[in-house]
């Protein structure tokens, strides 16, 4: 099994510029639920999970102009400023500050060398360095010079100071300050602020309706149990590049008029429980439909809970009704104290990891589809998707999880994990393909006139 390689060795910045800020609002405050949900996420996959990435510089851009970026946005957003502060029992506490310094690393790139692959290098770098949570500043931004010009940024951020939605919010506004739109107030309620209403009489009501829920379908999972031994290593990350799962989602989605998330969640829970059984579901839920954290850069997004009798010979669009009824469950429910549920999982003696989890992170095709609905022979036409393993690693993944974004070209690429010690490699792929198959057949099912 291949891994990822280490990045070439790169030289010390050239300089590092410090970067004063202030900004409102500070403070020492309990996490948000879901800044714990993520902290709890790095501590099993023993990773500070980093995000972020790097972009090309518009031509004329001075390493002064990133620096005015970067105070602007320290200054903006109180994610941005905050670091952790542990109790003595070891409980972490967000810490934030209202003014400091960060520094914005400058690196030369040589002459001869190609600054693209110099950033990949640089950015691939500053993710695998270890990262201090109550030392740094939740940014590493690095400019890359050529020839004397800034050229490229590379921007790392902990996955602590927000989640997927918030990160395009952040991009969003960041790319109307460089356009010289005034920015308004920050939207949303600041974490310090959401922490606050969380643990106060409104947010404890809410969490202790959740847990109801929770304990409800904690219940239905299996009992805990040791995981099986395996030779070699034990976690496995995998991609699956497809045409034919956009086109059949396209046609499900038209025929159905459901949405398309839960048409993959269906599709997902049938290729998983085919041989009978409920499907346990772990959504990723936004919370966004929430008041105060509709346009918030911050970490909002957990993990939901669901069981879905899907299993046997079923009609697809049975199962499709099944799971969206579960599903509503899971994504009014998502928002609660991770810290609580696991204690509730514990006390009921469950596999807390069991079933699949699961992350719908497409942009262009997540409202809607453009273009005419594929047909029959379209359909048919479109080969299989193709599959290749990218990591082996003994440093844990979620358990059985897909990730499903859009790739170039109008496919879809789902990345797949999974533990060895409870679903093989060869499980994991079988299960992709299987959705990739049965979505194709339901959706020939409904263009032919039959069920199937």
């Amino acid at each position: 099994m291949p891994s990822v390689s280490s990045p070439p060795v790169l030289p010390r910045p050239a300089l590092r510029i410090p970067v004063r800020f202030a900004g409102p609002g500070a403070g020492l405050g309990e996490l948000t639920w879901g800044q714990r949900e993520i902290w709890l996420t790095m501590l099993r996959q023993r990773s500070w999970l980093p995000i972020g990435g790097w972009n090309r510089l518009a031509p004329g851009t001075t390493v002064a102009g990133v620096a005015a970026e970067l105070r602007w946005i320290m200054a903006r957003y109180q994610p941005m400023r905050t670091r952790l502060r542990f109790t003595a029992g070891g409980r972490p506490l967000q810490c934030v500050a209202d003014r400091g310094t960060v520094g914005l690393d400058v690196y030369d790139c040589p002459d001869d060398a190609d600054p693209e692959a110099f950033v990949v290098a640089l950015d691939a770098r500053d993710r695998a360095r270890p990262y201090d949570f109550v030392e740094e500043w939740p940014v590493r931004m690095a400019v890359v010079r050529h020839r004397g010009a800034p050229t490229h940024r590379s921007t790392v951020l902990t996955h602590l100071v927000t989640d997927g939605l918030g990160g395009r919010i952040f991009l969003s506004e960041v790319a109307r300050h460089q356009a010289g739109d005034a920015a308004g107030p920050v939207a949303g309620m600041p974490p310090l602020e959401l922490a606050e209403w969380q643990g106060g009489a409104a947010g404890q009501r809410q969490n202790a309706s959740a847990l109801r829920h929770w304990e409800r379908t904690l219940r239905r999972l299996p009992a805990a149990r040791p995981v099986s031994d395996v030779d070699g290593p034990r976690y496995y990350r995998g991609e699956l590049v497809s045409s034919a799962l956009p086109a059949a989602l396209h046609v499900l989605s038209e025929k159905t008029d459901a949405d398309s998330s839960q048409v993959l969640m269906a599709l997902l829970a049938v290729a998983a429980t085919e041989h009978g059984g409920p499907a346990v579901l772990r959504p990723m839920v936004s919370n966004r439909f929430r008041r105060g954290l509709e346009t918030v850069v911050a970490m909002v997004a957990q993990r939901g809970i669901c069981v879905a009798d899907v299993g046997g010979p079923l009609p697809f669009a049975e199962a499709l009704r099944r799971v969206g009824a579960a599903a509503m469950a899971a994504y009014k429910y998502a928002y609660v104290d991770p810290d609580a549920t696991a204690a509730l999982a514990a006390g009921l003696g469950v596999d807390a990891e069991a079933g699949l989890w699961y992350n719908d992170r497409r942009v262009a095709t997540r409202q809607g589809f453009a273009g005419e609905v594929p047909g029959p022979d379209e359909l048919r036409a479109a080969p299989p998707g193709r599959f290749r393993w990218t990591v082996a690693q003994d440093d844990p993944f979620d358990p059985l999880s897909v990730d499903v974004d859009d790739a170039a070209g109008g496919a879809f690429l789902l990345t797949v994990f999974t533990d060895a010690g409870r679903l093989a490699p060869a499980g994991a792929e079988a299960l992709v393909r299987r959705a990739e198959a049965i979505a194709v057949q339901a959706a020939l099912g409904l263009l032919e006139g039959g069920q199937r």
